[in-house]
């Protein structure tokens, strides 16, 4: 009965992070509506973005005191409240200052939730189920991404004012709102009902414990910051560039963009069970990598078909967090898993804060946005260049675990954690 149950909080868990991934995707699809329609401009664009990743640099370690306080169940609906508060703002002015506090807001929870999740998972989830655990979450999550991206197509007719895209999302926080409640209600009552259920302690953020991480773990971190420093922020971008470089409709582009989000949810869990099954994990991190180098070129300097691409991405995007975030939990003591993610969440939002700026305002400096594709090429070949940074710490990480020192992840099953690697 117990087993069963984590399966239904975990999908509970993962609609309340549907709500979160759709909101956060809600502006790519119309950023052209905001061009046209507000005159916002590229760098007013990545603004939205980049003020919902500034506040997290500091608010992951606040949020993780909060969860440590209150348990993973309360900080899951405060944080998705936050979302749901943050959509409604966003969509109530055409203000750029307006939306952007609407933004903030909803960057105050979501980042924190994701903690909150994640901590939650790890709790019910030892052993083996871990990753493909992570996998089903990122599966669900990611389908909020896919409705977003795709909602050019299937809500057509509210794409012409800025305002009703944005509307929608307010409809993805009540999900978020509503999958967090459930959840508290389920694991409320498991853990009153039952008293051989083991309550795990909420691993608390002490700053002090960062010095006894060891040197995988900061390389995992590197290569979190420099992976989706090339994913979010191209996605920032991604439909208004197909429709500025490669002439396509809104509702093309949206669909060229989500194909990353769909091959992710579906072998995101995958990949996880693979992981579980054969090891390898830092050689399957550099292939990750790898694979997203000739992504940004091909579509960069190439006529072949937006779909190559695309899908190239979207193996990279199901490869590295499948094995990536689990790969935590063998490197870090459970009683510091909290400060562990909470650090690495810290350093990706730092991350997405500065390249959402940068590439806003190289497109501006290149005329991107008066329809000149060559405007959008230096910060493709950004994205390129970060997926070389991955590819060596990947590298890096594969020898250390490779070594003395490793901590098994190339193995099947990895080793007891080692306290002073």
């Amino acid at each position: 009965m117990q087993k069963f149950t984590r399966w239904i909080i975990l999908f509970f868990i993962s609609l309340a992070m549907f709500g979160n991934y759709y909101i956060y995707d809600s502006i790519s699809p119309m950023a052209d509506l905001l061009v046209k329609q507000l005159n916002f401009t590229d760098a007013n664009i990545g603004l939205l973005q980049a003020i919902y990743s500034a506040p997290n640099i500091i608010m992951v370690l606040i949020g993780g005191i909060i969860i440590d306080k209150i348990g993973t169940r309360r900080a899951t609906f405060i944080f998705s409240f936050l979302c749901f508060l943050g959509a409604v703002i966003t969509a109530m002015s055409s203000s750029l200052t307006f939306m952007a506090t609407g933004r903030l807001v909803f960057g105050l929870g979501a980042e924190s939730m994701i903690v909150a999740v994640t901590t939650a998972i790890a709790k019910w989830f030892k052993g083996k189920e871990l990753s493909f655990a992570f996998g089903l979450n990122l599966t669900i999550a990611r389908l909020g991404s896919f409705a977003a991206l795709n909602s050019p197509s299937w809500a057509k007719e509210y794409f012409t004012n800025w305002q009703y895209p944005l509307l929608i999302s307010v409809v993805a926080g009540i999900i978020c709102v509503a999958g967090a409640i459930i959840y508290f209600l389920i694991e409320q009552k498991v853990e009153s009902n039952s008293e051989n259920i083991s309550k795990a302690e909420t691993e608390k953020f002490v700053l002090a414990d960062l010095f006894k991480f060891g040197l995988s773990f900061w390389l995992i971190v590197g290569l979190c910051v420099t992976f989706y420093s090339a994913i979010f922020p191209f996605q920032t971008f991604a439909v208004k560039y197909f429709q500025d470089a490669h002439g396509v409709s809104r509702e093309v582009g949206g669909f060229l963009s989500s194909i990353l989000t769909l091959f992710a949810m579906i072998a995101t869990p995958l990949f996880g069970l693979l992981a579980d099954k054969v090891g390898k994990r830092s050689l399957f991190m550099i292939f990750g990598s790898m694979i997203l180098i000739p992504a940004f070129l091909i579509m960069t300097f190439t006529k072949l078909s937006l779909f190559i691409p695309m899908a190239m991405m979207g193996v990279s995007f199901s490869l590295i967090p499948a094995i990536m975030w689990p790969s935590v939990a063998y490197l870090v003591e459970e009683k510091r898993l909290g400060t562990a993610y909470g650090m690495m969440t810290l350093v990706q939002n730092i991350g997405l804060t500065f390249f959402n700026l940068l590439i806003g305002n190289l497109n501006d400096m290149n005329f991107a946005s008066n329809a000149n594709p060559n405007g959008y090429i230096p910060g493709l070949i950004i994205f390129a260049t970060l997926g070389v940074f991955g590819i060596l710490f990947s590298f890096l990480l594969r020898q250390r675990e490779l070594s003395n020192k490793g901590h098994g992840l190339e193995q099947t099953t990895p080793n007891k954690i080692k306290m002073s690697s």
